[in-house]
């Protein structure tokens, strides 16, 4: 299933935003990170307890916006593979979320 999210220019580059989508009949939390012109969307959920990524709305990159970052622990990701390469879910990965782009819309494939 196609799910419409938004237009490409509401994600900054570098830059990450949330969504929730309804997924048959339940709500999934997603996040997509736009970074050197890609974007990668995964499951808001951290590998090691399951609680979502961010930190403040829409901000799920450290500071230096190089990594995706977990709010609790402080566990790092790689923005292109979701694999955690620091904190106590090293070597575990984020469940990836495919995205596209049509027509300057991103769109997750769900």
């Amino acid at each position: 299933m196609n799910i419409a999210l938004c237009p490409t220019s509401d994600i900054p580059d570098p830059g990450s935003k949330a969504f929730e989508l309804d997924h048959n009949g339940k709500t999934l939390a997603i996040f997509v990170i736009h970074r050197e012109g890609q974007f990668h969307g995964y499951i808001n959920s951290c590998p090691h307890t399951g609680i979502n990524l961010e930190w403040q709305e829409d901000q799920f990159l450290d500071s230096e916006q190089s990594l995706i970052q977990c709010s609790m622990h402080g566990a790092l990701f790689e923005i292109d593979t979701g694999h955690c390469i620091h904190g106590p879910c090293a070597g575990d990965n984020l469940t990836p979320v495919p995205v596209e782009i049509i027509d300057n819309r991103l769109i997750a494939i769900v």
